[in-house]
């Protein structure tokens, strides 16, 4: 897959990798993510006219997909399917001016900008000089995005107050860990001098992006309110989940689901330390369960975990390809968010996917919480479909692979994961009470996230507010009588939310539509008189490649 190939698409699988191309020439982060370059150096134009050069790219690409001739083909369907969602919604977005105002605590520009140097070969000095060739422009990166949120200045197109002063927080902390030139470290000495330059630059640069944020765009943007209102939930939702959510049923749905694990949650809490609350019981389990002790020995212990999970789960409940086989524990740099996370493989497999802990200035780490949570990141969570999409790229398309994921398909089944662990017996009863932790913070998501954003009414049945509307304050505050996570963590989470509408809601959505679209096909099965094979299942349904929410529940039935 080259950047210089010019040859026509004649089918929507043609035309998907052509637009990934094209894209990657315009967002080379995506390049150095899918290892397309090995030497990339670039920056992404995070300009006005740059984020234009995006839409263009989708207008065409979807002018161009309406003019090829219908297939009959199954797979050319499904992918021309997703390829005309995703192009719509950057079209979407684009036009509503969302790209103006994408300042948040996670998964934001500058964000993905730093990330893209962990993703950056870096064993040889060729690698290296292409590392500081990228980092020397960092300030050119910065400049031109300030330039767009000028314009969203211009349009009243603001960010919350909120999310700007935690971003300029978050930036302090890779100035003051000096996180650059700490990165270079560990590169050549022969070019000691020239990477420590290129490092300072780009510290200078997070200064002055910060200095910006404060002292300029601050100052505009109070009075902003958090909420974004229905309208821009709603198109939100599209963006990332890939379904035209009704937020009101998701609430509604999000605290019955809460309702549920609560209850299971107080029985558990009883059998693990009678008489208490489950985060009693948390409290506890943080003391005296079980702990690992150790930066280094944490990460261990949990390429351990997931390194046995695939020698156990591989022939038994999938078929694990060799190249899959590969995933790394890491732990996350400082100055990331809060939770913990995973990055995919490149295309050819030379980096492998990678599961990254932020240890929040821990040493010591209990496990009940972190045993369904590597399920999620790891195996058989992300790794094990995102990596497994890599493997059948060539069948599908890299597109289908890659760039037009959501997140309802890839974080329900991360959470489907955890379930399945459950169901198959690996938790006990420690991990289990993580496992119920998980699972309440991820039906809380959806409760406040739809009622913060849409300042609904807190239910009547609820033990914190009843009546009330939502706020962030109270949806603070209502995480933490329920949650064993520390108050660090929460905090971060709220502000996530309120910085990326509809995202929270994918994980519990996503999973409902794979637990039901297994029990549908179960039941097709059944009605034809076949045995279903849960192996097979699994092996068709993460093969499928990426899906919005709502044609995935189609095709899962099917299978």
């Amino acid at each position: 897959m080259t950047s210089h190939d010019t040859t026509a698409p004649t089918t929507p699988r043609e035309l998907a990798d052509a637009y990934v191309r094209d894209l990657a020439e315009l967002n080379p982060i995506l390049s150095t993510a899918l290892g397309m370059r090995p030497h990339e150096d670039r920056v992404p134009d995070l300009s006005p006219s740059g984020y234009a050069a995006h839409r263009e790219l989708a207008e065409r690409t979807l002018a161009a997909l309406d003019a090829l001739p219908d297939s009959s083909s199954e797979l050319e369907v499904r992918c021309a399917t997703l390829l005309r969602d995703r192009l719509g919604v950057v079209i979407e977005a684009h036009e509503a001016g969302d790209h103006l105002r994408e300042i948040r605590n996670i998964f934001g520009p500058p964000q993905a900008l730093r990330s893209a140097f962990m993703l950056m070969p870096a064993a040889t000095g060729e690698d290296w000089a292409a590392i500081e060739r990228r980092m020397a422009r960092v300030g050119e990166a910065f400049e031109a995005w300030t330039r767009t949120l000028d314009e969203g200045r211009s349009r009243g197109l603001l960010a919350a107050p909120r999310q700007v002063r935690e971003l300029a927080a978050l930036l302090q902390e890779w100035v003051s860990s000096d996180w650059f030139a700490d990165f270079v470290r560990k590169g050549p000495a022969t070019s000691a001098d020239s990477l420590s330059r290129a490092a300072a630059s780009a510290t200078e640069a997070t200064s002055a992006l910060r200095a910006y944020l404060l002292d300029v765009y601050l100052p505009d943007a109070e009075g902003t309110p958090d909420a974004v209102g229905e309208e821009r939930y709603r198109r939100s939702a599209r963006q990332i989940i890939g379904a035209d959510v009704d937020p009101r049923e998701a609430y509604a749905w999000g605290w019955s689901e809460y309702l549920r694990i609560r209850a299971e949650m107080e029985t558990l809490a009883e059998k693990i330390l009678p008489g208490s609350t489950p985060v009693q019981a948390m409290r506890h389990l943080d003391e005296h369960g079980t702990l690992v002790h150790g930066v280094e020995d944490v990460r261990v212990w949990l390429q351990d975990m997931m390194d046995e999970a695939i020698r156990d789960l591989d022939g038994t409940h999938f078929d694990i390809a060799a190249p899959l086989r590969t995933v790394e524990a890491m732990i996350a740099p400082p100055g990331s968010a809060a939770a913990p996370y995973y990055t995919r493989p490149s295309m050819d497999f030379s980096r492998p996917g990678r599961t990254w802990l932020p240890t929040l200035g821990r040493t010591s780490f209990p496990v009940y919480d972190l045993v369904s949570t590597w399920y999620h990141e790891g195996v058989p969570g992300h790794h094990l479909q995102l990596a497994q999409w890599v493997h059948v790229a060539p069948q599908l398309s890299v597109f289908q692979t890659s760039v037009g994921s959501t997140s309802g398909a890839t974080e329900g089944w991360a959470l489907y994961a955890e379930r399945l662990m459950d169901e198959l017996g690996y938790l006990d009863d420690e991990a289990r009470m993580g496992y119920l932790d998980a699972q309440i913070m991820r039906a809380i998501r959806v409760v406040i996230d739809v009622g913060m954003h849409l300042e609904l009414t807190i239910p009547d049945d609820s033990p914190l507010a009843p009546g009330q509307v939502w706020t962030p304050e109270l949806a603070e505050e209502f995480f933490a009588m329920h949650s064993g996570r520390p108050a660090d963590f929460i905090r971060s989470e709220i502000v996530r939310y309120l910085g990326w509408p509809a995202q929270a809601i994918s994980y519990k959505l996503g999973e409902r539509v794979w637990l039901e679209g297994r029990e549908a096909a179960r039941a097709a099965h059944a009605a034809r008189g076949d045995a279903f094979d849960l192996k097979e299942w699994h092996m068709k349904a993460l093969s499928l490649g990426a899906l919005g929410l709502d044609d995935l529940a189609t095709e899962l039935a099917r299978l």
